[in-house]
């Protein structure tokens, strides 16, 4: 969707300022807000697309104030009352106070670590051969969704080169919104700076973006 996250060539932010010696967490309840997370998505009642589809559905202004991990925590509270883990009466009283889902798993802290080094592999097998080659010229395709997709806005109906063919991996535009896996093949294409950023663009750039193959066409 093209949602408050979908930053890539918009104006008015400023610069990027990474952090020097950046910590892990810049205060307790960060930790405590990861844990909660990852504890949650083991309930089996979401994916890791819809969890991210949750984080950019926020509105723009509560995103735009809001910290990473504020942005994890409202994007929780979201797929929790989503699924019946939690109420409006629960959030509002800080406690539970009503019937809830009953989660699928739970995880235990003797697991975590077993759990954390599975992961969560998303590339999956495939039959049918790729659509596109290696060097081949193509054309991302210019769609607007209002559901998830990982093809950023700047990047739609541009051409560029297909630099290298991957294996299969879970769609995110289908998976998000409990539609199934449907894996597709990857491509990493890349584009000229000129190509994405037009007339003024620094000649010597080029930009490289991964696009399941429903995200391309021939040029």
């Amino acid at each position: 969707m093209n949602g408050p996250q979908d930053l890539g060539g918009q104006m008015g932010f400023g610069p990027v300022a990474p952090e020097k010696d950046e910590p892990l967490f810049h205060a307790d309840w960060e930790k405590r807000a990861l844990g909660v997370t990852l504890a949650a998505g083991v309930f089996g009642a979401w994916n890791l697309d819809e969890s991210r589809h949750a984080r950019e559905s926020l509105h723009p202004a509560v995103y735009y104030a809001a910290t990473y991990y504020e942005i994890w925590i409202r994007a929780l509270e979201v797929l929790l009352m989503r699924h019946g883990f939690l109420s409006e009466a629960d959030l509002a009283a800080g406690e539970a106070v009503d019937d809830a889902a009953t989660p699928k798993r739970v995880l235990r802290a003797a697991d975590v670590p077993a759990v954390l080094a599975k992961g969560g592999p998303c590339d999956r097998p495939l039959d049918a051969p790729a659509r596109f080659r290696a060097e081949e010229r193509v054309r991302t395709k210019n769609f607007n969704p209002t559901g998830h997709t990982r093809l950023p806005r700047y990047a739609r109906g541009k051409i560029g080169t297909v630099e290298a063919v991957h294996d299969g991996f879970v769609l995110p535009d289908s998976n998000a919104h409990g539609r199934g896996e449907n894996p597709e093949r990857l491509y990493t294409v890349v584009f000229d700076g000129s190509e994405v950023w037009g007339e003024g663009a620094d000649p010597t750039l080029t930009v490289s973006i991964d696009a399941w193959e429903s995200y391309l066409e021939r040029a």
